[in-house]
């Protein structure tokens, strides 16, 4: 191959387009003193599309050229000005104006607003100069009061997703009741409470957002997200399942006060709903027990970090007639018991994620031999967090879990013996091809490692082509591995646990409706 056919095959993969529909284009970049300065603007402007607005906006200095460009409303369509997310930063409301009416207008999707930047005159201008806004997120989190929307009479009419961040003790019905007529179109609404913030004693709960008004303004409704908030309890879970017919994904996730009481009439309403997401909640085995498991839809379940018993553990997996995506992490009461009645009496054969996450009451032999039985399916696999599950098991069960995408292992405490991670890395890098995501949670002190440790991270890195991110503790292994990568340009993938954790949730059938932040 010449070496002018060699330079255009390789500039049409690294841009992804076709140069024999621009002749001057493909004239331009392949003479020999080619420079940026003589790059296509359509080729900046696709170069810049995989830049941050924060360098974006840096770009915009170079020239005016540049500028132009930089401005351009194709690179503006899914915008946040939370200074804490983005690194954007809008000094005023009269800059924002602008901004929405020159650099956004009809291209923008997605915007995310900060409290400061929350008002009727935003909102409205929102409204009138971005017809195809579908995706809002509101940041009340941190006021301390509400803007004045007594004058607010527009709202954007199409949106499909909304996501509010609640503040403690601000409340929104004054701002909710001047958007119900706007937000009937919902498919996606998240409310995303102040679960991180709470201390252990509550001096006073404020039901800050009126969800039984809301959920009459919501009717359709696929999506519904009420994560860490401290005051919604099953009333709430009842009054969305009695008028969204067409819900398909409910998490209440850290709702302390969801007991359950609600499940049944959830579960016969909602015919539709395949994914139920219940961590950190309050959850009562009596009424978990009481719900028609069998005859309901569901196949994506979390149950992680509740308290019910083992007979309802074992009642529960029995009875559910596909079951994809189980968490179950965290309860005292899963046991090998409950592993051995789900294999005999219940139907585990559609299962693709398994998250037992400090489930010390299941011993490795239960393990292995549920892996042995249904791990060719898996595509993530979470075992973390348990003494007791150490290197030895995963080196026996790896070359089972050949369609694994996602596996997270180890623990944090201290062991008495050794994890030997070269033969683990080569394990993996020999067997599980299609592997996406890896946590590896053990503490440094107990990781062995080798001088030949390098040989094992290049076959992880060279067989595991899809690995995106690659989770390890801050430690001496962490760095080697970090710069053996980096010498390969693929320097976002190893993190360490400090910033990042490796989830089971990438594979629910809902997941990019359920990210939030």
């Amino acid at each position: 191959m010449s070496t002018f056919k060699q330079r255009q095959s390789i500039a049409n993969l690294l841009l992804g387009t076709n140069m024999n529909d621009d002749e001057d284009a493909r004239k331009t970049i392949f003479t020999s003193n080619c420079s940026i300065e003589k790059l296509p603007d359509k080729v900046i402007l696709h170069i810049f599309s995989y830049l941050s607005h924060l360098e974006i906006c840096r770009m915009a200095t170079v020239c005016r050229r540049w500028r132009t460009i930089a401005y351009n409303t194709q690179l503006w369509k899914n915008v946040s000005l939370r200074p804490e997310v983005s690194g954007l930063h809008v000094g005023s409301l009269e800059s924002l104006l602008q901004l929405i009416s020159v650099r956004f207008g009809p291209s923008l999707r997605y915007i995310e607003l900060p409290i400061e930047l929350i008002t009727h005159t935003v909102l409205h201008e929102l409204s009138s100069k971005c017809p195809n806004l579908t995706h809002m997120l509101l940041d009340f989190s941190t006021a301390m009061q509400l803007h004045d929307f007594s004058e607010m009479q527009a709202f954007p009419a199409k949106l499909r997703y909304m996501c509010i961040c609640l503040s403690e003790v601000i409340f929104m019905e004054g701002f909710m009741r001047k958007i119900y007529n706007f937000i009937n179109g919902l498919e996606v609404l998240h409310l995303i409470g102040t679960y991180e913030k709470c201390e252990e004693e509550e001096e006073e709960i404020y039901e800050v957002i009126n969800v039984h008004k809301l959920k009459s303004a919501t009717p359709n409704l696929r999506v519904i997200n009420l994560y860490g908030i401290n005051f919604i309890d099953d009333s709430h879970i009842d009054a969305f399942s009695s008028n969204c017919i067409q819900l398909e994904c409910l998490a209440v996730n850290y709702c302390n006060k969801v007991v359950g009481s609600t499940l049944k009439a959830l579960l016969a309403r909602s015919k539709q709903l395949k994914c139920l997401l219940m961590n950190g909640t309050s959850l009562k085995s009596e009424y978990v027990m009481q719900a028609e498991w069998d005859k309901c839809s569901v196949q994506e379940l979390d149950i992680s970090g509740t308290d019910l018993s083992t007979e309802c553990l074992i009642d529960l997996l029995t009875r559910i007639p596909t079951l994809r995506f189980l968490s179950a992490g965290q309860i005292n009461g899963f046991n090998d018991s409950v592993l051995k009645a789900w294999m005999e009496g219940g139907n585990p054969k559609s299962l693709i994620a398994l998250d037992l996450d400090s489930s010390d009451n299941i011993s490795d032999e239960g393990l292995a031999r549920f892996i042995n039985r249904y791990g060719a399916q898996l595509q993530a696999c979470v075992l973390s967090g348990m003494t007791h599950i150490t290197d030895q098991l995963w080196m026996t069960i790896m070359p089972i879990l050949t369609n694994i995408r996602i596996i997270v292992m180890g623990t944090t405490e201290r062991l008495g013996g050794n994890i030997h991670v070269d033969q683990l890395m080569d394990t993996i890098g020999s067997h599980c091809t299609k592997l996406e995501r890896l946590e590896l949670r053990w503490d440094p002190e107990n990781l062995r490692f080798s001088d030949k440790s390098q040989k094992a991270i290049d076959l992880l890195r060279v067989k595991c082509l899809k690995l995106r991110c690659l989770v390890l503790s801050d430690g001496r292994y962490y760095e080697t591995v970090k710069a053996n990568f980096e010498r390969a340009d693929r320097t976002t993938v190893v993190r360490t646990t400090t910033s990042c954790r490796v989830s089971a949730y990438h594979v629910l059938s809902n997941y990019n409706d359920l990210v939030f932040n």
